[in-house]
């Protein structure tokens, strides 16, 4: 597991999505590979909603196993209660979306897989409710 690669990704993962950064900063900032890498777990904005998340984990899954990590660990954080707009078919959706990403990127860290597993498990009372 290479620290020095996946420590700036992880800080950096949701700066293009979530703020006015673009691409070419943080490529100049920390290089193509770090910028590619935060590139792989943007959302492409363009895409239908229903295509976004398979198009990331598509991209993801042709990087090393530290972005799978990042992936995992971020719908580990994100994944605690609903916001109290969330309908019941968004919470179903976002559930559902997590055992997505579970499903398809498990190999990448066995621990953070587990962890996952059990944050879906903790997740169903809010889609229950």
């Amino acid at each position: 597991f290479n620290l020095d690669f996946a420590v700036p990704v992880a800080l950096l993962h949701d700066t293009i999505e979530d703020t006015a950064t673009e691409f070419s900063e943080i490529e100049n900032k920390f290089g193509l590979r770090v910028a590619q890498a935060v590139s792989s777990l943007t959302k492409n904005s363009e895409l239908p909603k229903e295509e976004q998340m398979p198009d990331t984990l598509a991209r993801i899954k042709e990087l090393p196993s530290e972005i799978w990590a990042i992936k995992l660990a971020d719908r580990i954080t994100n994944l605690q209660a609903p916001p109290l707009n969330w309908n019941k078919e968004k919470k179903i959706e976002y559930h559902t979306e997590s055992k997505t990403i579970l499903k398809e990127l498990r190999e990448g860290n066995a621990f953070l897989a587990s962890r996952l597993e059990a944050k879906i498990k903790e997740y169903e009372s809010y889609v229950d409710s």
